[in-house]
């Protein structure tokens, strides 16, 4: 797979929780070529270098609103109907960052350059966005501005009609009788 659809998959897998932009433990695990428990295992072994803001676990409530997102489908867990057992832990970009230290081959490299790169591309289309929204909104602005001016000059042109002859008419009028 090359490395611009391997970011527009990983895009696809990174998820906005509790502030937060974050992949699945599970996602991670495949793309590193791991089991999830085998992932979970490396991080515990070295949980002193996952902070809260690097790593945490979804709520059960989180946990269903995702499973909602993505279209699993079952809660149930594995030995009971093929779902998950355990809450997932989600990694922010900073924890990605921290896996690549744990789990240190030479793929998880290559993949942790991937994934941190599609989490830079994510960073600039919502910056893109956001000045995009900034943009429309100054259009909006102005043109209501510009509203409230069209309908003085609208206002203006009704009273001149209404109070009969244009003053301009009047002058030029005058000035032709001297």
């Amino acid at each position: 797979m090359s490395t611009a659809m391997s970011v527009k998959e990983i895009g696809r897998r990174i998820y906005f929780i509790r502030e937060h932009r974050v992949m699945l433990d599970s996602d991670l695990a495949e793309l590193y070529g791991v089991e999830t428990k085998a992932l979970k295992r490396s991080v515990r072994r070295n949980i002193e270098r996952f902070p809260e803001d690097f790593m945490f676990q979804l709520t059960p409530a989180e946990y269903e609103i995702l499973r909602c997102q993505i279209g699993t489908s079952s809660s149930a867990p594995k030995n009971l109907h093929g779902g998950a057992r355990y809450l997932p832990f989600v990694f922010t970009q900073e924890g990605v960052a921290m896996l690549s230290s744990v789990l240190s081959s030479s793929h998880a490299i290559h993949v942790n350059i991937t994934i941190m790169r599609a989490f830079v591309k994510l960073r600039e289309i919502l910056e893109s966005h956001a000045d995009l929204a900034k943009k429309i909104d100054l259009l909006e602005r102005k043109s209501i501005q510009h509203d409230h001016q069209l309908k003085a000059v609208f206002e203006a042109i009704r009273q001149l009609i209404s109070a009969g002859t244009p003053p301009t008419q009047k002058k030029v009028k005058a000035l032709s009788q001297d």
